[in-house]
């Protein structure tokens, strides 16, 4: 598979963990790859990638409520546009996941999956994915 793939995701709200997993693992299948690298990256300064857990929904809620903590809206911020708490969270999150592909899928474990991250929404937001033979 030349070039890459893109994932659109609309998010709900200023602060939002999209599960793009079934997504990727679509890619993933249709790029033929059977043992490779997946590299997942968000085109954006304020959405980032995560993997987390996938069973508990408030694993979520409670990413959300960390990072606002870590870094909340109003403070002493120069940037004028008034986001500058979405810049740090995507920074400490990270704009990319780099995942091993076996036997032709994503290698996670049972309770994980693969998030894009909103810190700045709601938004529609552009996921390039990358699928790699080794």
């Amino acid at each position: 598979m030349s070039g890459y793939s893109t994932v659109e995701v609309r998010t709900g709200g200023s602060q939002d963990i999209v599960d793009i997993t079934s997504q990727v693992r679509r890619i993933v299948k249709e790029s033929g790859v059977r043992d490779g690298l997946c590299l997942v990256f968000s085109m954006h300064t304020t959405a980032g990638i995560t993997i987390n857990e996938n069973a508990d929904p408030d694993v979520k809620t409670d990413m959300i409520a960390g990072l606002s903590r870590a870094f909340p809206e109003r403070d002493d911020y120069r940037h004028m546009e008034g986001n500058s708490h979405s810049h740090l969270r995507t920074s400490c999150v990270g704009p990319s996941q780099t995942l091993i592909v076996s036997d032709g899928d994503l290698l996670l474990g049972t309770w994980q999956g693969l998030f894009l991250c909103e810190f700045d929404g709601p938004r529609t937001r552009r996921v390039a994915v990358k699928v790699a033979e080794l």
